[in-house]
């Protein structure tokens, strides 16, 4: 199959140096990334994950989480169990 069909797309720069650096841990160009992710498109009929729009419960836990707020941390596996009654 000829690949002659071109994307352009902008993107802020960190993000793109941000995913590119994942991409290169993964053995991917960004070509190959977005090819894979038009192959699940087309594969799923739809985007490969789940989309939506986040409750208030979730927003508000992520504002507390950024401001370092409610977090709980764990030494390891065992003790999160152990502290979750597992």
């Amino acid at each position: 199959m000829s690949k002659s069909a071109m994307i352009r797309a902008r993107v802020d720069p960190a993000l793109k140096t941000e995913v590119e650096n994942v991409f290169e841990q993964l053995g991917l160009s960004a070509t190959q990334a977005i090819t894979l992710f038009y192959q699940q498109v087309k594969l799923n009929r739809g985007l490969p994950f789940e989309v939506r729009i986040p409750n208030a419960v979730t927003l508000r836990t992520l504002a507390e989480t950024d401001a370092g707020e409610n977090i709980v941390s764990f030494e390891n596996a065992e003790d999160m169990f152990t502290q979750l009654g597992i």
